[in-house]
């Protein structure tokens, strides 16, 4: 479950680590009563990245500018969703920006922290001076100092730093967290630390765990029951041409997120839930037959990151259903574009009565990964998929698909 930029903030608070003063924003009247004094930054709560390109976020200086914004924020639609809460924060002198993570690797088995010193909304530079530290022992302050000094901090930022990595890290590990990032970690020109954003994806199995973090699930139902309730598929352009199938929100979004960074429209997003493998073999194959139905598909992307039993039915299954289905033509239904897509819709909601002929059949991309290695056999190679193991290449190979199609 991935938190709210101003959930994430609260844990944040709770460990001492620095935020703004902020305020939560229902709707655009409450910016009447603010407590924040102008100038204030007002922010979209949406779970994907990109907000700032997008519109999501807008400084204002008075009451009736942010009225006037919040009323815009509230109705733009950043990767299919639409913000039920906008957050409103004090603005802060940047004299530089940081990049600093914990993320749990599953292939590793280990927490790892990351960290760069260039951060923000420029994530081919933040990506090309990123240093990790595997914490593969009992954790110390050495591992923060160590990667404090990896990034190539210096002088009297180095212990604010790595003592604001040990704080992110013991929050990590109390709440079972599977992400905390911070992005931008700011530094004022005294010194001084403040976490801009953040972001905290929750391992779903860990959250009965944690009464807090069971309020918060209760909460992110209902603001967002589009994206965790029963309808799975989230239609996100009816022009797209990309469908994405994951197994965890968290993960999906982030591959959605890569994937329009790449200038590539997906069409629809799918959450898989792999507790049950049983049930999971029965429905994933009428979840690819509605996904292969979607007009100008080019590329089908699974990500699956999860239980070794997980990725076998997900590996058998498409196995099977490629064989099947991918040497022939497929006939759909031609979808109406009078419409603007929403998320209470299925698919099968917009499928229309005119019948049209899709040629050939998407190429299917598959990142499957375990603790356990799971490998395609030789044999089952022969039908249009490619099989990666890393998300870089994943998305790569998606990117190229999409491109060599059009």
């Amino acid at each position: 479950m991935d938190l709210l930029e101003y959930q994430a903030k609260e844990l944040f608070r709770e460990r001492g680590i620095p935020t703004l003063p902020s305020q939560r924003i229902d709707q655009p009247s409450d910016l009447k009563h603010l407590c924040i004094p102008y100038p204030v930054v007002l922010k979209s709560q949406v779970r994907s990245g990109g907000r700032g390109k997008a519109g999501g976020i807008k400084f204002v200086a008075n009451t009736i500018d942010a009225i006037a914004a919040a009323s815009s924020i509230f109705n733009l639609a950043i990767m299919g969703e639409f913000p039920q809460v906008l957050l409103a924060e004090a603005q802060y002198d940047t004299e530089q920006e940081i990049y600093v993570a914990v993320v749990l690797d599953y292939q590793l088995g280990l927490p790892v922290l990351l960290g760069s010193a260039q951060g923000g909304i420029n994530i081919e530079k933040v990506v090309e001076q990123m240093q990790q530290v595997i914490i593969d022992q009992q954790f110390s302050p050495f591992y923060a100092r160590r990667l404090a000094l990896k990034m190539g901090l210096s002088g009297e930022l180095i212990a604010p730093v790595s003592q604001l990595i040990e704080k992110m890290y013991r929050l990590f590990i109390a709440k079972d967290l599977e992400l905390l990032e911070i992005n931008p970690l700011a530094v004022s020109s005294s010194g001084e630390l403040m976490a801009l954003d953040g972001k905290i994806t929750v391992n779903n199995q860990a959250i009965a765990r944690h009464p807090d973090l069971t309020e918060l699930a209760a909460m992110n139902l209902q603001i967002s029951d589009w994206r965790l309730g029963l309808e799975r598929w989230q239609i996100l352009n009816l022009e797209g041409n990309v469908a994405v199938i994951s197994n965890d929100e968290g993960l999906g979004l982030a591959t959605l997120d890569l994937l329009y960074q790449g200038k590539v429209k997906p069409a629809s997003y799918l959450t898989i839930n792999g507790d049950d493998p049983q049930a999971l073999a029965e429905h994933l194959p009428l979840d690819l037959d509605q996904v292969t139905q979607l007009p100008n598909l080019e590329v089908v992307l699974v990500n699956i990151v999860g239980g070794v039993e997980c990725v076998e039915v997900v590996q058998q299954v498409v196995t099977k259903y490629l064989q099947i289905r991918g040497d022939t033509t497929t006939v759909v239904s031609a979808v109406d574009r009078t419409e603007r897509p929403t998320a209470s819709r299925t698919i099968r909601d917009r499928i229309r009565s005119k019948p049209t002929s899709i040629p050939r059949f998407p190429q299917f991309v598959l990142r499957l990964v375990s603790p356990e290695a799971v490998t395609l056999p030789q044999e089952e190679s022969n039908f249009p998929a490619v099989w990666v193991e890393d998300l870089a290449a994943a998305i790569a190979a998606t990117i190229n698909f999409n491109k060599s199609k059009k």
